[in-house]
């Protein structure tokens, strides 16, 4: 069976994220024919200006861009900030759109917002949508979920054990893995 490369890109800088804690645990449970990264150059990216998407690239867009390449699928996981996606986040995205990179490329998300969350999170999601919609990305609507995970969830190895919320996880990237498949 072909190997799926998934690039997970948490849209949280936040140490002890539930969302990174959620593409964490989606690496442990990733079916042997997937083979997972997730993206951790968050943090080091310079701020989008339009100015700077030419050759020489800033080396932490290059990897940026190198990794979403390399990748057959992406799999988002972000938290919902001021009712919009993170700024840090929204960063990594602009710097996507130049490259053409994830033109046509699968991709989906796992929405961790606690339930208590008033929206539960659904205009960051619906942000990256639109969003990854501009850039041509190719939504799985199969492989997007909404699995609430909450601090507690997490163990101290910074992984999600509740065996429904595992599965939930493993699910949506199943079906990512499969659509690339499909």
């Amino acid at each position: 069976m072909e190997t799926i490369r998934v690039l997970m890109i948490c849209g949280s800088l936040r140490a002890g994220s539930t969302n990174e804690a959620a593409l964490r645990t989606a690496l442990a449970v990733a079916p042997a024919a997937v083979e997972g990264t997730l993206y951790t150059g968050m943090g080091a990216l310079p701020h989008f200006n339009p100015d700077d998407d030419r050759e020489p690239l800033n080396p932490a867009v290059a990897e940026l861009r190198a990794a979403i390449g390399a990748a057959d699928a992406l799999l988002f996981c972000t938290p919902e900030y001021a009712g919009a996606l993170p700024g840090s986040f929204k960063n990594l995205l602009d710097w996507t759109i130049g490259g053409g990179e994830i033109y046509e490329k699968p991709a989906a998300w796992i929405n961790v917002a606690s339930p208590a969350a008033p929206a539960g999170g659904a205009d960051a999601h619906a942000s990256l949508r639109k969003v990854l919609g501009y850039a041509s990305a190719e939504i799985v609507e199969d492989a997007c979920a909404r699995i609430p995970v909450t601090r507690p969830d997490v163990g101290p190895d910074g992984l999600v054990h509740a065996p429904e919320l595992r599965a939930g996880i493993a699910d949506a990237l199943g079906a990512l893995a499969d659509h690339c498949r499909g």
